[in-house]
């Protein structure tokens, strides 16, 4: 995508706009790690999975595995977003640096908090990513 395809005039708007989501985003804690429940894990080889230990709706895993889905496409959009705005403005390209790193922390702990609290077969898991 050229410069020319996207308004000039928009760019003051979209660089304001990035930074008031750097300012909020810089006031909330992303320490996923404080919302995994840790004392639930165990090893998989010692404590293998079992159906049994399942304790989300059918449907909440599929909305959770659906996401995570998403983001395992990651690399291929980030890489298709930098080809699209390569020769556009900065802020376009700043913020979809910033949007994949945020994507990657979503996708962290949607997949840990699946196997830490074992409502996900770790072997599917795998095999659908």
């Amino acid at each position: 995508m050229l410069n020319s395809d996207l308004d000039i005039r928009l760019e003051p708007r979209i660089k304001e706009l990035y930074q008031l989501h750097k300012e909020r985003s810089a006031n909330i804690d992303w320490s996923y790690h404080e919302f995994i429940p840790w004392d639930k894990a165990m090893s998989f080889k010692r404590v293998p999975w079992d159906e049994s230990q399942v304790t989300l709706p059918e449907g909440v895993i599929v909305a959770i595995e659906t996401a995570l889905l998403t983001e395992v496409n990651l690399p291929w959009y980030t890489s298709h977003l930098d080809y699209t705005f390569k020769n556009s403005m900065d802020v376009i390209n700043d913020f979809v640096r910033t949007w994949t790193a945020e994507e990657d922390q979503h996708s962290n702990l949607l997949e840990t908090y699946l196997l830490v609290t074992r409502n996900v077969n770790p072997t599917r898991l795998h095999e659908l990513r």
